[in-house]
């Protein structure tokens, strides 16, 4: 309750702050200032906000636009507390970006944001153009995604994901190998499975027998995803699903608590790394997993790929011949394997109304919309961040000479759109493939699984923003992170109990109004 009070405050402040600004340092009168995310990529050694890629940008927009750039670094894993604190900390960075829209819209709504529904065929036709049609809403453009049906306000622009795939589990095929087992297809295969690695005398690369059959971090709802969800009511109706859908949490949607028992079952049959809970970051479960005592995991479907984790790389560097297989492996009551997959709309930019140089901003976001310039943000000079395969380019995130990529493809410094962008669409989808130091057929096949009877939560425009969710989302998050892994470690016998009781609380810790609001407002999409 401390913390629900903490955050109701905080950004009870920046609301105040927000609309009346405060005095900051001084800047030039065409200076922009934007937020960046902060990963620790390659140890911390590059700055986010100050290297080859900003000071690239800082030059041309210069030149083109006569504005002085620079960048605000925001850890990327706690940002939206981080930037509530920013926006009440004084003079606000003039474009921010955040990925807990619950926030957005109660600022917005609030008076504490900068409408840009007057703007969109000005300063930002190029944004307009770049970001198209709405495909969760037909008949929609996604720059319209959040505005305010009933003011016409405009108070934030999604970004465009280039795909929707969203998550995979992973299995060590060279222990399958080993052990002369198939790769699972159902649930229960895929239990006997991690039994059958707990059990075995030797597995390929680990010596002493201390198997880790399943390993994740303490986002639970997250690396578990795939097998927790798959257990959802498949026949339950657009309403339902969405209604249902608090906070981002699917803790109350109709057969998920089964998903969770699941996980239940596997901790207490010793297949779940027992240390889990304390794993806040990737950081100790690369370690892990490249160690080679790891038997499957869940992740971003492309994670054994990406080069900046190392994954597999570094795995085989310990156990030569060491291989992985994506799962296709847990169905739903009516024994499909669907997915849930990313919403085509993903982060939230937005200029605070007591930023600086608003429309400055706005013709940076604009600036960011040419294809030339986002190009080379993503693929930087040839022979160094990219090499031309076939007539496409084929990407080095960890290029030497100060051009390392901080984030895949460098979308913290082009927040309008994430993935590859190239002149087609099938281009784009051909260079995926060659975004990864490994087999293209491999990118392809882990795609495919994560795309398989893929679809994202439903999307709805109300009538009127919802805004019960702001003073109360991050706080239900993060609720809902220690109640899982509490659910997750529960005796069997106790589970229900657990459950129920965890449930309870997150209601009362202010579920149950979102649920309600959710409820009253849900109109049709059809």
């Amino acid at each position: 309750m401390k913390k629900n009070v903490f955050l109701f405050v905080a950004v009870s402040i920046a609301f105040t702050l927000l609309v009346t600004g405060c005095p900051g340092e001084r800047l030039p009168e065409n200076a922009v200032r934007v937020v960046v995310f902060d990963r620790g990529t390659d140890g911390g050694r590059t700055n986010p906000a100050n290297n080859r890629w900003t000071e690239w940008i800082q030059d041309r927009v210069r030149e083109e636009l006569d504005l002085e750039m620079s960048f605000v670094p925001v850890s990327r894993w706690v940002e939206a507390e981080t930037q509530v604190t920013l926006l009440a900390a004084g003079r606000p960075p003039d474009v921010m970006m955040t990925w807990n829209i619950n926030n957005v819209i109660i600022w917005g709504e609030q008076g504490g944001l900068f409408d840009m529904a007057p703007y969109v065929d000005t300063y930002l036709a190029n944004v307009r153009e770049f970001l198209g049609p709405d495909t969760a809403l037909p008949g929609r453009e996604l720059i319209f995604r959040n505005q305010n049906m009933q003011t016409g306000q405009l108070f934030s622009i999604p970004m465009r994901r280039a795909n929707t795939a969203r998550l995979n589990v992973f299995m060590r095929q060279d222990w399958l190998n080993y052990l002369g087992l198939p790769v699972p297809t159902t649930h229960e295969e895929f239990f006997d499975t991690l039994v059958a690695f707990r059990d075995a005398p030797s597995l390929p690369g680990v010596a002493d027998g201390r198997v880790i059959p399943w390993t994740m971090t303490s986002d639970v709802r997250w690396q578990a995803g795939n097998i927790i969800e798959s257990f959802i009511d498949p026949n339950l109706s657009t309403r339902d699903r969405w209604v249902y859908t608090v906070a981002d949490r699917h803790l109350i949607v109709p057969g998920y608590k089964e998903g969770v028992r699941f996980m239940n079952r596997m901790w207490n049959a010793g297949l779940i790394d027992p240390d889990f809970g304390f794993y806040t970051d990737d950081q100790v479960l690369n370690n892990l997993i490249a160690s080679g005592r790891v038997g499957a995991f869940g992740h971003n479907w492309d994670q054994i790929f990406r080069d900046a984790e190392g994954l597999t790389t570094n795995l085989r560097m310990i156990v030569p011949g060491a291989e992985w297989v994506v799962l296709d492996a847990f169905p739903n009551a009516d024994g499909v394997t669907t997915r849930i997959s990313y919403d085509p709309a993903g982060l939230f930019i937005f200029i605070p109304r007591a930023a600086r140089n608003p429309h400055g901003a706005m013709r940076y976001l604009n600036w960011l919309a040419q294809f030339e310039n986002f190009n080379f943000l993503q693929t930087g000079p040839e022979g160094i961040v990219h090499t031309m395969i076939d007539g496409l380019p084929r990407i080095h995130p960890t290029a030497e000479d100060g051009w390392i990529q901080n984030s895949s493809l460098n979308i913290d410094l082009t927040p309008l759109h994430n993935g590859l962008f190239l002149r087609t669409e099938e281009e784009s989808i051909r260079a995926l493939t060659l975004v990864y130091p490994h087999p293209a057929e491999e990118i392809m096949n882990a795609y495919n699984i994560a795309m398989r009877n893929a679809s994202p939560g439903p999307v709805i425009a109300t009538e009127r923003p919802l805004i019960a969710a702001g003073p109360v989302a991050l706080s239900l998050q993060l609720q809902a992170q220690a109640f899982l892994i509490q659910a997750v470690m529960a005796a069997e016998a106790d589970f229900d109990r657990v459950w129920e009781s965890g449930i309870t609380s997150w209601m009362n810790a202010g579920a149950r109004s979102v649920l309600e609001e959710r409820r009253v407002n849900f109109v049709s999409p059809y």
